[in-house]
């Protein structure tokens, strides 16, 4: 069974939520109204896409800096979705495809896809950035399978479509 964390809580407003399924992360979804200073990561040091919040006052000097070059092994491909203007309801799948349920993400809101399967339904005019690893792998990237209508759809109690 999927179920929600919401890890982060600032004042009465849910800013944070870790969506699961039978022990793994899903997704994590990084509400538009989250702010805390410092250097914020929202995924684990084992995770192929590293993703974090970084709030500084003027002035902070970031030390100049490389990074050296390291193999890595990626055999998921995570990706982060950045919603710059727009309502999306993202639509979450297990491994084998079935559908789980749904979410309602907003202008300024960020998920983090991190496993199983996922299918959106773009509610209003959007416009988003996609990160994700490389190098595209063309139609061996990813495996494309029928996905649920909108009246399939079933928004979590958590689904922030009222939270403005």
């Amino acid at each position: 069974m999927s179920h929600a964390e919401l890890s982060e809580v600032e004042g009465s407003n849910f800013v944070l939520e870790t969506v699961h399924h039978d022990g793994s992360i899903l997704a994590i979804i990084i509400l538009d109204s989250f702010h805390r200073p410092g250097v914020n990561f929202f995924t684990p040091e084992n995770f192929s896409q590293q993703v974090a919040y970084l709030r500084h006052p003027r002035g902070k000097v970031i030390e100049a800096h490389l990074h050296n070059p390291v193999h890595r092994e990626v055999l998921v491909t995570q990706e982060v979705l950045h919603i710059k203007r727009g309502r999306v309801r993202v639509d979450f799948y297990d491994v084998q495809k079935l559908y789980l349920e749904s979410r309602i993400l907003h202008t300024g809101d960020t998920i983090i896809l991190v496993s199983g399967g996922h299918g959106f339904e773009i509610l209003d005019e959007t416009e988003m950035i996609e990160v994700k690893q490389g190098p595209y792998l063309g139609d061996n990237d990813k495996t494309r399978f029928a996905g649920i209508s909108s009246a399939e759809a079933r928004l979590s109690k958590v689904a922030y479509d009222t939270c403005e």
